[in-house]
């Protein structure tokens, strides 16, 4: 049903592409993030919840069809719905039907429940497309119980001691959490790009804690032992070093074991991430019943090569998508 073709995944008798990353007349998005909803398609497909950060990124004036999750359209013969993918807010995973043979494209997902994103549902089918962002057995999360937790034990730490918390998080589905996780702890301060995108989680019936935009423009002011989310650009810039009696720390998936290498000169690191981890992986994959799985970004060979191993015939696919946890964020037109 699917081919792999220059422009991105295609779907041969449906005459559409998921998340392509060349231009095209027809675009069925999985999530928002800047490596699977890209400018220039004629025609945009995506959940409703999805749209007005599409519209945000893109420009308000993309042709976009907006659907709920479960909703089965028929597109040249072949049976679309979207379902939940527990990435970030309005992902989901593409389910395509055709002549009796069942196709799912997953996007990026995960299986632990932040209370923020749809939960994921697993879906049968014949063909799985996944990711693989952290598909080595190293990367398996705690609870989100207890991560929130201990981010939470660490500003009030900080708090005890007078020291402002700078938490790096991606605009879009990180800050959220890290906001939701931190409520009521004082006051959230947050970079214009993360605002936007809370404007629009507001537009879509998304309620987030009560926060102040910063004005990097003005000098600093002493933020009182406050709370300050920025996107991952401003990591040793200047504007944050100037900020008194402030400890900052990264909140990344890469935290687990690349934090110590990666960002030397952080106060602390959180493994946070909006991808499924090892266990996570494996689980959307038995319990999918694929009898093929293409596996896309990340740990590609060695999480196919697992999959084969156990008797599960795997394929890796080369495609573009990047992980947005190494993209710009703040790169919003």
């Amino acid at each position: 049903m699917l081919t792999f073709r220059k422009e991105g995944i295609y779907c041969e008798p449906g005459k559409f592409y998921i998340d392509p990353w060349l231009p095209v007349d027809f675009a069925i998005i999985t999530h928002a993030h800047a490596d699977h909803a890209r400018v220039g398609m004629k025609n945009y497909l995506c959940h409703k919840l999805t749209e007005p950060i599409l519209r945000l990124r893109l420009g308000i004036d993309i042709k976009v069809q907006a659907v709920d999750y479960s909703q089965e359209l028929t597109i040249n013969g072949v049976k679309v719905s979207l379902h939940p993918a527990g990435h970030i807010i309005g992902s989901a995973q593409i389910r395509m039907e055709y002549k009796g043979k069942v196709t799912v494209v997953t996007g990026d997902y995960k299986l632990q429940n932040d209370g923020l994103s749809t939960a994921f549902e697993p879906i049968k089918c014949h063909e799985l497309i996944s990711e693989s962002t952290f598909g080595l057995p190293i990367y398996n999360w705690l609870p989100v119980e207890q991560i929130n937790q201990n981010l939470r034990d660490w500003v009030q730490n900080n708090q005890r001691e007078g020291i402002t918390s700078i938490l790096i998080g991606y605009a879009l589905g990180k800050a959220q959490r890290i906001m939701k996780a931190l409520d009521g702890l004082g006051d959230l301060y947050v970079h214009y790009t993360i605002s936007r995108i809370n404007q629009a989680f507001t537009t879509s019936g998304i309620e987030l804690p009560a926060y102040k935009d910063i004005d990097f423009n003005n000098k600093p002011k002493n933020f009182n032992s406050g709370i300050i989310i920025v996107p991952p650009s401003l990591f040793g810039s200047n504007m944050l070093k100037s900020i008194p009696k402030s400890y900052t720390a990264i909140c990344s998936g890469w935290m687990q074991v690349r934090g110590a290498r990666r960002w030397r000169s952080a106060d602390a690191g959180f493994a946070i991430s909006d991808h499924a981890d090892w266990q996570g992986l494996l689980t959307a994959v038995r319990e999918s019943q694929a009898e093929k799985v293409y596996v896309t970004h990340g740990f590609k060979a060695e999480f196919s090569r697992y999959l084969q191993e156990l008797g599960i015939q795997a394929e890796e696919i080369k495609t573009e998508f990047g992980v947005e946890e190494e993209i710009d964020e703040t790169v919003i037109q």
